[in-house]
């Protein structure tokens, strides 16, 4: 089964260690994924994959690599951070994404929800959901990486711990009984970030 096992950020690493990440060697470990940081600004850039039937380079243009295994790191953190919820990838085409994510990773399309305006796919890669979001805000030919979500063990000691100049106070997620606060852009981590109880 194809598996997430490293996204690669562009972005300085300060602003997430102030958050309460863990980082060392420019890795930090949450929970079975590698996050990279590589010197830029651009956010979320790629990903890197175990186990893919297909060792290609671009999936509907999202950046790809391919892994043999995931590379030893630290663990740990000051958000207490116990695993992934997903990871947000932007479309034009809910179709042509999915069908491109389909074709190469050969994790299938779980479902679909429709949600106004918006239109959303959701596909499982190991421990990681990756949720395609089809919008008219989004007109390339191609997708694009987004932001991602972590599940925390404490959302409300985290939110009281960053403050509201940090984090949004908490507040009711679209899945039932889950709550949920985002990251402000103030923080400067580069790309959308939420927190979330477990499911």
């Amino acid at each position: 089964m194809t598996t997430v096992v490293e996204l690669v950020v562009e972005s300085p690493v300060q602003p997430w260690t102030e958050l309460g990440l863990a980082v060392v060697d420019d890795v930090a470990m949450v929970g079975s994924i590698a996050v990279r940081f590589v010197p830029g600004d651009g956010g979320l850039v790629g990903w890197g994959l175990a186990q893919c039937p297909q060792a290609v380079d671009s999936i509907d243009g999202l950046p790809t690599h391919h892994l043999d295994a995931l590379a030893p790191g630290t663990a740990g953190d000051a958000l207490g951070v116990v695993g992934w919820d997903h990871v947000v990838v932007m479309t034009s085409s809910l179709e042509r994404t999915c069908g491109a994510i389909e074709g190469a990773t050969g994790a299938p399309l779980k479902r679909v929800r429709e949600a106004g305006a918006i239109r959303q796919g959701f596909h499982r890669l190991g421990e990681l959901i990756v949720e395609v979001v089809e919008t008219d805000r989004h007109t390339a030919p191609h997708a694009a990486f987004w932001g991602f979500v972590w599940n925390v063990a404490d959302l409300d000691a985290v939110c009281e711990r960053l403050g509201p100049q940090l984090v949004t106070a908490p507040k009711q997620a679209v899945q039932p009984g889950r709550r949920i606060a985002s990251v402000r852009a103030t923080a400067g981590l580069g790309l959308p970030l939420a927190l979330m109880t477990p499911p």
